[in-house]
C-alpha cells in the first residue's frame, strides 16, 4: 500500500512539473516578452533569416531580390555598436558620421539607398515587421534599386539590441 502511495505522488509530482508558467503580464493586458538572447554562433542564422524574409517581401512587392553584402554588413555592424556607445538610436555616428560615410569606409564601391536602425529587445523579424508598417523604413526594403544587404546588431549584456539594416545599389 505505501508502495502505490509513493508511486502516485511521484506520478503528481512529476506530472505537475511538466504545466507550463502562466505567462507575466504587462499593463497593457498583453503579455511580457521573453529575453531573445542571440549566441555567438548564431550570426549566420539570424543574418540568412533577415535576408530570406526581406527577400520574400521584395519578391511580394515586385521587386528583385538583394544579396548579402559583407562591407554592408560591416558597415552596420559599426553603426550598431557606436548606437550602444551613444545609448540613442540615431543614423549619425559618434563622430558625426553619416550612412554614405560608412559604406565609404569600409569599402563599398555601390550608392547608398538607405540605413533602417532599431533599438530594441525584439527578433529580427519583430523588428522587420516594426519597419514595415512605417513608410520611411518601409521604403528603404522595398526599394527597387536595392541589389544588396548588410545587416547586423549588438546586443548589450541586459538583452537590448541594437539593429542596423543597409540597403545599396
Amino acid at each position: 500500500m505505501a508502495r502505490i502511495l509513493i508511486l502516485i505522488l511521484t506520478t503528481i509530482l512529476t506530472l505537475s512539473a511538466c504545466t507550463a508558467p502562466e505567462p507575466q503580464i504587462g499593463s497593457d493586458g498583453k503579455p511580457l516578452p521573453k529575453l531573445y538572447r542571440i549566441r555567438a554562433g548564431d550570426t549566420s542564422r539570424v543574418q540568412f533569416s533577415m535576408l530570406d524574409s526581406v527577400n520574400s517581401l521584395r519578391q511580394a512587392a515586385g521587386h528583385g531580390t538583394v544579396d548579402l553584402d559583407a562591407a554592408l554588413n560591416a558597415a552596420a555592424a559599426t553603426h550598431s555598436r557606436d548606437m550602444s556607445v551613444q545609448n540613442r538610436p540615431w543614423h549619425f555616428g559618434s563622430d558625426g558620421s553619416s550612412p554614405i560615410d560608412r559604406v565609404r569606409r569600409v569599402g563599398y564601391s555601390g550608392n547608398l539607398v538607405g540605413e533602417n536602425i532599431s533599438e530594441t529587445y525584439e527578433t529580427e523579424l519583430e523588428t522587420l515587421a516594426a519597419w514595415m508598417e512605417e513608410p520611411g523604413t518601409r521604403q528603404v526594403i522595398l526599394a527597387p534599386d536595392a541589389r544588396k544587404m548588410g545587416f547586423a546588431w549588438l546586443q548589450e549584456d541586459n538583452g537590448k539590441i541594437w539593429w542596423t539594416l543597409v540597403m545599396g545599389d
